[in-house]
């Protein structure tokens, strides 16, 4: 039976990420959103969720920190989005921070509310992506690790993240091909990158796995900007800098916000675009719990030929 079958067959409440990236028929789209802090950050993320959910993603993704007040607020995010909507919906993990028993616990969570689909991550330490790692004395040390210890721990598919601008903390692009194929040993099904602004870094990234042996489908991670501010935090998290003609441009109508938006959008479409037109299985939209910009992104993208639909 061929892949196309087994997702047209299977009922869709048990299709996972891994069986629709491997069907091929169409590229995956999905936005990620973070737990939010307080009563109000609660209802703007059931507004974004309102906003985006008839948009169809095929999933969503909350992330992860590392202390038991965000954590908490990472499973409670999670609940709403499974009991408020139909979407497929995935959890992260990360390793920062945690012993084994802790990491048991969330992904126990995880489980409780519904939720089999993981993104496994390291994290970052705690002075940020550029700082040393450090261990937890009763935790795990990588992602790898991580991977393993889900996959033991119940039927979830694991998702793994890559790094099309090299990881901030080393830099070697090597070693980012390598540990990704590591990954997949161990039990990793799909990746999503972090954020990035350069097409030709992803399909780069894609070509030294791929030489690896390592067939990881790579979902490309999608950061409108929406404002000049931005920019250097974008930078920190990519672990690069960011193009100089994009920066030059967005620096050059600085003192008008809609101008910003406006050609950060842009941006964002013709990225999206040369991705797709390269290959990429899917694109993940890291939303910051808005939903304006993501779904005028979408929009504009369904507007070009290929992409219709």
């Amino acid at each position: 039976m061929s892949e196309a079958s087994v997702v047209a067959e299977r009922p869709a409440t048990l299709v996972t990420i891994a069986d629709l990236l491997r069907d091929g028929g169409r590229p995956t789209m999905s936005f990620e959103f973070f737990p939010p802090r307080d009563d109000a950050g609660v209802e703007q993320l059931r507004a974004t969720i309102a906003d985006l959910e008839p948009l169809s993603p095929d999933f969503v993704s909350v992330t992860y920190g590392a202390t038991g007040s965000t954590r908490s607020r990472t499973i409670d995010a999670t609940r709403l989005i499974r009991t408020q909507t139909s979407v497929r919906t995935m959890g992260h993990l990360t390793c920062a921070g945690q012993s084994v028993a802790e990491l048991r616990g969330a992904i126990a969570s995880y489980a409780d509310v519904g939720v089999s689909h993981v993104l496994a991550i390291r994290g970052d330490p705690p002075g940020g992506p550029t700082h040393p790692w450090q261990r937890h004395p009763q935790g795990l040390d990588n992602a790898t690790e991580l991977v393993k210890l889900v996959k033991a721990s119940g039927d979830f598919c694991v998702g793994v993240a890559a790094f099309p601008d090299g990881h901030p903390e080393h830099h070697d692009v090597h070693l980012d091909a390598r540990i990704l194929a590591d990954k997949e040993q161990a039990g990793a099904e799909f990746a999503v990158t972090q954020l990035f602004f350069d097409a030709d870094a992803y399909f780069r990234l894609v070509e030294r796995v791929r030489a690896l042996g390592c067939e990881l489908p790579i979902i490309a991670g999608i950061q409108p900007v929406t404002n000049v501010g931005q920019i250097e935090r974008f930078a920190t998290l990519s672990g690069a800098e960011l193009p100089a003609a994009m920066v030059g441009s967005l620096r050059a109508v600085a003192e008008d916000p809609a101008a910003v938006r406006a050609l950060g959008v842009e941006i964002a479409v013709d990225l999206c675009d040369r991705l797709l037109a390269g290959g990429a299985p899917g694109l993940q939209f890291f939303t910051l719990n808005r939903s304006k910009a993501t779904a005028e992104i979408l929009a504009r993208l369904r507007r070009i030929d290929p992409h219709r639909g």
